[in-house]
């Protein structure tokens, strides 16, 4: 647990009971934990979520990861296939060893799609096309999976959705919006997959990223039907008035092509889609840590969004409306950032800096925010640590909190100040988690 420690957190009276609640959030989560709580083989009986597979009853078995807890995940399935023999690809973040014989590892491009993840999303969608209904394909679905695989529909291009991605994450459009984009745009999402597989058995291991855990917008819902429309799509583009700079090729498909699968659609009842792993699972987990360790408890929920600096304003709220210390609250969700500066840092570091404005003088307070995966933005650091001494401490280092949020820019300053939540990359990502300590 020494990796959560920052400045703050050593000094604290409780901060090793912050850790040990920060860490019951990720291990609840762990990628392989949560596919062998509902994988079981027995004997020829592949069990998935109490739904029995006679594995003999298939000539071929074959894998699909994608996203950042791939190689976890794969790890843990294989385990239990053996001595069951399969093939597969998997698509993470970064490469590793194939895990067996008959595994390709292909590495896709995060956060925006590259070249990369466009062989890789050939690949998957190759494998896909060329089972029959007598096979079984298990997929492997975790956060990031939009961006490593990609296969831009006849007549885009690779720059096409390069582009439409930065102009969307620089707007400050939720993920939700931004993956119904890509459910449109593209061969192997909005049951893209399910589509391609020509009727075999498709069972989707999912590792929830996205608020509430609408399997669709999961990997943008390779194996998942489409409920959203073009016309979905086209009013977010208008919503952030981004019509006139997006490329050409995107508004004539998004015009003029046919619809993506919906939920009616009879190819989804040869598909099992399950949830292994989610953001409020997590949290509870850390709830029940802290009332073990003499807490009061509350979920706020997992939906938040809209933008970090706004959203901390509202958590900060609690500080007065909860009931008598020691509580701890924690939310979920996963907020985004108007890009205003050119400075460093991420929305979950963000938001612990307009927390810090907020909670200036505030006694016995502490907020924490925590990527789930590690990674808050293009940087090494998972959130940051507040207290209601952060803002003074900064002003007395010479640094002003208003510039920096300002300039978006709140990575150095908690680096000056030690309180970097840099956790390393863990494998799994259920959204973020911020938590709200009165002690």
């Amino acid at each position: 647990m020494k990796k959560f420690y920052t400045s703050t957190l050593q000094k604290h009276p409780r901060g090793d009971d912050v850790v040990r609640i920060l860490a019951a959030a990720i291990e609840a989560v762990e990628p392989g934990n949560a596919v062998r709580r509902f994988v079981q083989h027995d004997g020829n009986v592949l069990r998935i979520a109490d739904q029995p597979h006679v594995l003999n009853e298939f000539d071929r078995v074959r894998v699909l990861g994608l996203g950042k807890a791939t190689q976890a995940m794969a790890g843990a399935l294989l385990e239990i296939l053996a001595p069951h023999p399969s093939r597969g690809l998997l698509i993470p973040k970064q490469t590793f060893a194939a895990p067996a014989s008959g595994y390709e590892v292909y590495a896709g491009g995060h956060p925006v799609p590259t070249q990369n993840s466009v062989t890789a999303g050939n690949k998957a969608h190759a494998l896909a096309s060329r089972l029959t209904e007598r096979d079984l394909l298990i997929c492997l679905i975790s956060g990031g999976g939009s961006a490593l695989m990609t296969s831009p529909q006849p007549g885009l291009q690779l720059e096409d959705l390069q582009v439409l991605t930065k102009l969307l994450l620089a707007c400050g459009a939720r993920v939700d919006e931004i993956n119904t984009l890509r459910r449109h745009l593209d061969r192997v999402k909005g049951g893209g997959i399910a589509k391609s597989a020509n009727g075999a058995q498709v069972v989707s291991l999912i590792l929830s990223d996205v608020v509430g855990n609408p399997l669709e917008a999961i990997a943008s819902g390779p194996t998942s039907p489409d409920p959203s429309t073009k016309a979905d799509a086209l009013h977010i583009l208008n919503k952030y008035d981004l019509v006139k700079d997006v490329p050409a090729a995107i508004l004539h498909y998004l015009e003029s092509t046919p619809e993506t699968p919906k939920p009616n659609d009879p190819l989804f009842t040869h598909v099992q889609n399950v949830l292994v792993g989610s953001n409020s699972l997590a949290a509870h987990a850390a709830l029940a840590t802290a009332k073990s360790l003499g807490f009061q408890t509350h979920f706020l929920g997992d939906t938040w969004q809209g933008e970090a600096r706004e959203v901390a304003k509202e958590l900060c709220s609690y500080f007065t409306q909860a009931s008598a210390a020691p509580f701890c609250l924690i939310a979920g969700g996963e907020t985004t950032v108007t890009l205003r500066g050119r400075g460093v840092g991420g929305r979950n570091q963000e938001l612990a800096l307009a927390a810090a404005i907020e909670m200036s003088d505030m006694k016995n307070a502490m907020l924490l925010t925590l990527a789930t995966d590690g990674e808050d933005g293009p940087t090494d650091a998972a959130g940051a640590v507040v207290t209601g001494e952060t803002f003074q401490y900064a002003k007395r280092l010479g640094l002003s909190p208003e510039l920096f949020l300002q300039g978006n820019n709140s990575y150095p300053l908690f680096d000056a100040l030690g309180d970097l939540l840099k956790i390393g990359q863990i494998g799994t990502n259920v959204n973020d988690l911020t938590f709200l300590f009165k002690f």
